[in-house]
């Protein structure tokens, strides 16, 4: 049991008590038990009682470069969107680098905050930077780069509040013209985007010891939430997939299949972004305000729309919480309607709400599935 005076950061155990001019004093105990905490807890009280000073931790003046360097080295194989946090940390190190770690304060971070917005990001991009930073000068305390009070003041800066506006999706007809200006390499990527709802990272890293056209699934393991995912393949799909070009490499005398499903035909490595091609598509298309994730909406809301419930599309998805399918349950207005109806019906049997009830036909007419 944790007692006053001791806390955990991490794994390991420290501990709180006032020095001989009463200030606070908090250190590591070194330790991951809490036996051994205690122990040097009331040591260092007893030192103080008796009019010693015990001696206190000295932390170097550590620059931020050398944090983000030992941070990125930490989040490998731990986090699993560690590509994309490594990337935001390069570009904090540009603007940080040799800035002592002690030297951060809440109006310095805030500054960076404001910076980021003026250069355009959007809050919820901004958080993500701010959160990256925190959880940094988190470890680093816990490594004794940083003083407790420097993690203090860098967490005093509040996030942004992020808007809860509908997501952005793109109708039948948008996806198919998006379609249709795709280059040649970005096309089957777009396809498989919109027909499984996949995310860009398992998309451009799939393999094809994971794609079992036989049975008419991909398995996912590699995924955001770290659970094994099978997403089905529809005969669009299929298609598309027979259609891209196995290609082979010789290695000691034998040939072997290039393991990505999406890469460089010259390269033969699996594309590691398609930014640029995808921006090239979105112009040609006439699509403004859309990103890559967004096709992973418009495959969530044309299901919904074409009234498939909640929890399959939670499933389709691989949500753990039916809280973040609840984003697209605005979009079934016919299937809420007709659910009503059924009540009305069975509350007033001799009223009929056939003129009220939205026929399927004229849902598929309007919310035909993408082809």
């Amino acid at each position: 049991m944790a007692r006053k005076g001791i806390y955990k950061r991490g794994a390991t155990w420290w501990i709180c008590y006032a020095g001989l001019d009463g200030k606070i004093i908090r250190k590591s105990a070194r330790t991951d038990k809490f036996k051994d905490a205690e122990l040097l807890l009331h040591s260092n009280k007893k030192a103080v009682s008796e009019g010693k000073q015990t001696e206190t931790v000295k932390i170097a003046n550590h620059t931020f470069s050398e944090l983000a360097a030992k941070y990125t080295s930490w989040m490998e194989g731990r986090h699993k969107s560690a590509d994309t946090k490594a990337y935001r940390i390069e570009q904090m190190v540009l603007r940080f680098g040799s800035l002592p770690l002690r030297h951060f304060n809440t109006m310095l971070v805030e500054q960076y905050q404001t910076d980021l917005t003026t250069k355009g990001l959007k809050p919820a991009s901004v958080n993500k930077n701010i959160s990256i930073l925190k959880a940094m000068f988190t470890k680093g305390v816990e490594w004794e780069m940083i003083p407790e009070d420097t993690l203090k003041r860098v967490r005093k800066v509040k996030l942004y509040k992020e808007s809860n506006g509908r997501l952005r999706f793109l109708t039948v007809e948008e996806s198919q013209s998006l379609i249709s200006v795709c280059d040649d390499h970005l096309r089957p990527i777009v396809i498989t985007a919109l027909h499984t709802g996949m995310r860009r990272g398992e998309i451009l890293k799939l393999t094809w010891e994971n794609v079992d056209l036989q049975h008419g699934f991909i398995t996912l393991t590699d995924t955001k939430n770290g659970e094994r995912r099978e997403v089905l393949i529809d005969s669009t799909l299929r298609e598309t997939i027979n259609r891209l070009p196995r290609r082979f490499v010789e290695k000691a005398g034998q040939k072997e299949l290039v393991p990505s499903v999406f890469h460089d035909p010259v390269t033969l490595k699996p594309y590691g972004s398609v930014k640029r091609s995808f921006a090239t598509a979105l112009k040609n298309a006439g699509i403004k305000n859309f990103t890559f994730h967004s096709l992973r909406h418009t495959f969530a809301s044309q299901l919904i729309m074409a009234g498939v419930d909640l929890t399959t599309v939670k499933e389709l998805l691989g949500h753990k919480d039916i809280k973040m399918t609840l984003r697209y349950a605005h979009l079934a207005p016919a299937h809420k309607r007709n659910a009503v109806n059924v009540l009305d019906s069975l509350l007033n049997p001799s009223k009929t709400s056939t003129n009220c009830t939205i026929t399927s036909q004229e849902t598929e007419k309007e919310l035909a599935v993408v082809g």
